[in-house]
């Protein structure tokens, strides 16, 4: 199964970072955020990888082509030829693709852009600024089981987020914004949707996911959440980037599942 990670927007509320970088590419504890992403993915089997790119996307294209410098111990010598001899190569089981989505465009319009990459099979979607130790395994199980087109990782936060309504047996009825009478489950991202999903996009670059296509998918009873009661966190701020690297510094990061 495909994994697509939106990770074209501007990053504005941790601009201290992104304006010289997207916002998927800040880093914590020398690592970006997306490969944090990714190896949690990896961690669980899933290593075909779809990039949504858009603001400053050379960065990601030129950081993947890279990688394993990034990873590696590396000698050059300058004394034969430039000669690079590269030690202890360190290499992931990726499949990656990165797809130049368009600076402007929305979440949808990025979604809908990559829909020649997926064809016609279900695929995981996810935000490139959140980390996460959702039993992704379960997730999917939880997906088929329900046999609805999209279903979503709900988490319950605070309320500076849009928010999703539920009833009793799990099926979003409702995805709005926040008032002051609504609780606390909001969308966190980890989703798996059916490839019907892109018949709900329709406004071309425009169209903002989280707006008409989720609400249409609400309306149909096509659109479930899957509770995950365990660690969630978006890295929207340098507050936020300082807690997460606090994390990995204690040991206490639960999303780092994988052995190097």
């Amino acid at each position: 199964m495909k994994v697509v990670i939106l990770a074209g927007g501007f990053g504005t509320r941790i601009s201290e970072e992104s304006v010289i970088k997207p916002k998927p590419m800040v880093e914590i504890c020398g690592m970006p955020i997306l490969w944090h992403i990714m190896k949690y993915y990896s961690s669980y089997g899933f290593n075909d990888f779809i990039i949504c790119c858009g603001y400053k996307q050379y960065v990601i294209k030129e950081w993947f082509a890279d990688y394993y410098l990034h990873t590696s111990d590396v000698t050059f010598d300058f004394r034969n030829d430039n000669q690079m001899t590269v030690h202890t190569t360190h290499t992931e089981p990726w499949k990656v693709t990165l797809v130049d989505t368009g600076l402007n465009t929305m979440t949808g319009g990025r979604i809908k852009r990559i829909q020649k990459f997926i064809g016609d099979e279900p695929f995981m979607l996810t935000y490139g600024d959140g980390v996460s130790d959702v039993d992704l395994n379960a997730l999917i199980k939880y997906h088929n089981d329900q046999g609805q087109i999209a279903t979503m990782t709900a988490v319950n936060v605070g309320q500076q987020f849009g928010c999703i309504d539920l009833d009793g047996d799990g099926t979003v009825t409702n995805f709005r914004e926040k008032n002051n009478t609504d609780g606390n489950v909001i969308n966190a991202g980890y989703m798996v949707l059916e490839p019907k999903i892109f018949d709900y996009i329709t406004e071309g670059d425009k169209t903002v996911f989280e707006k008409r296509p989720l609400e249409a998918l609400a309306r149909d009873r096509q659109l479930n959440a899957y509770i995950h009661q365990g660690f969630w966190k978006c890295m929207d701020t340098k507050r936020d980037k300082d807690q997460l690297e606090t994390l990995i510094t204690e040991g206490r990061a639960p999303w780092m599942k994988w052995e190097d």
